[in-house]
């Protein structure tokens, strides 16, 4: 019983110190407490304690702190090299295990851009976890900067996202395409369009998403190409949320482009209309994005299998 005790503290005492080098990773790749409470959805006291912890094991400072700006003392940077090897044997480690044993389990973090959050992925998850039960599964939605920040920080083992990302550090695939419509209320006075001029639309009170979204991103990029700057458009309204354009369209605020996923249920039941562009078919992609550096576990290997040979035509259609 002693020597199972004994073995029982060794594990946690590994598995907190483990998550306590994690903690610390991620201050010191942002350079911020709080930015990185926010990823490791902590409190920022909390993540203070974590590295307190490891200064107190140390018995030395692992960060400068001036004000705002937080910078790797000497110590702190030799640690940050050995944490980040430590970090990669555990992932080599599970993931030569699992090759052998062939066993699927653990927790997968993904970061997905608000579309594919929203309104690709909780079918794709549900299947994958009918196929593998003992995968858990942590989403986390913002739009694309965000989960580019989240896998810059290693906050999450993969990123599904719209729009251009730089690629310095990333592997980025294409996973499936996505065609962009302009939707509109019933009621408005081209909702019996089945396609629209881009120069119709220019005249039109249009509600674009935010900085930053990948939607946007790819909204700004078509117009241009079509000669169409923002300045030449009537942005009536600019919201934080496909929900709440979606809303807004309903209401008769305006018009809007968005993906067909997301307008997929109101085009359903008819509270929302959709049209295409006569100038050419608006199609963006909707990629697979991880680190360069990071050797995939054996689960995450799964994963990524999966979303590539996913049907997901078949759930656009249903």
């Amino acid at each position: 019983m002693i020597d199972i005790i004994k073995n029982l503290n060794v594990e946690l005492s590994i598995t907190m110190d483990d998550h306590k080098l994690k903690v610390f990773c991620i201050v010191a790749e942002t350079k911020s407490f709080s930015r990185a409470s926010e990823i490791i959805r902590l409190t920022q006291p909390a993540v203070s304690l974590q590295i307190q912890a490891l200064e107190e094991m140390y018995g030395t400072k692992l960060f400068n702190r001036s004000g705002c700006i937080i910078t790797l003392t000497k110590a702190g940077d030799m640690l940050y090299k050995y944490a980040k090897e430590i970090n990669a044997l555990y992932a080599a480690a599970e993931k030569e295990i699992g090759g052998v044993t062939g066993l699927v389990k653990g927790v997968i973090s993904v970061g997905a851009s608000s579309t594919i959050g929203n309104y690709v992925l909780p079918p794709v998850i549900s299947d994958f976890k009918r196929r593998y039960p003992k995968v858990g599964v942590h989403i986390h939605i913002g739009n694309t900067k965000n989960v580019i920040d989240f896998l810059n920080a290693g906050s999450v083992d993969v990123g599904l996202v719209e729009g251009d990302v730089n690629k310095q550090k990333l592997k980025m695939e294409k996973l499936i395409p996505d065609e962009m419509v302009l939707i509109m209320s019933p009621h408005h006075h081209l909702a019996k369009k089945s396609s629209i001029s881009i120069m119709e639309l220019s005249r039109e009170p249009l509600i674009f998403r935010e900085e930053g979204s990948g939607t946007r991103q790819a909204i700004e990029k078509y117009l241009s190409k079509h000669g169409i700057l923002q300045q030449n458009l009537k942005i009536s309204l600019i919201m934080g949320s496909t929900e709440s354009i979606k809303s807004a369209v309903e209401e008769g605020l305006g018009t809007s482009i968005l993906s067909r996923w997301a307008a997929r249920k109101e085009c359903r039941y008819g509270s929302l209309k959709t049209a295409v562009f006569k100038e050419d078919k608006f199609v963006r992609d909707f990629s697979l994005v991880y680190k360069k550096s990071k050797e995939p576990s054996h689960t995450i290997e799964q994963f990524i299998g999966f979303l590539r040979r996913y049907p997901f035509n078949k759930l656009l259609n249903a």
